[in-house]
């Protein structure tokens, strides 16, 4: 019986070897499978956790952020505008002829 498995082995060790791989490949996938569904479920718990007014203000802090770039963005367009106005009133008064 045991001869008999052992040259089964031998005749079929590609198919055993396959199917060892697919073993393999299918835990692989199970375990990440269950890595992205702990992921996911963590990811609900910290929302219900933190609830919604968390994200509110994340969202408020972000706005908040967002106005303070548009106001330097101004000031630096008003700067860039008043230094070409400049550059260009320096320029015409030396183009002039005399």
């Amino acid at each position: 019986m045991v001869e008999s498995a052992k040259g089964w082995l031998k005749q079929n060790s590609t198919l055993v070897y396959f199917l060892l791989a697919q073993l393999v490949a299918l835990a692989a996938g199970a375990a990440s499978i269950l890595s992205y569904s702990v992921k996911l479920e963590t990811r609900v718990h910290i929302l219900e956790t933190r609830g919604a007014a968390y994200s509110v203000k994340r969202m408020d802090d972000m706005a908040n952020q967002i106005a303070v770039l548009q106001q330097k963005i101004e000031h630096n367009e008003d700067s860039i505008k008043r230094l070409v106005d400049q550059y260009l009133k320096d320029r015409s008064i030396q183009t002039t002829p005399r």
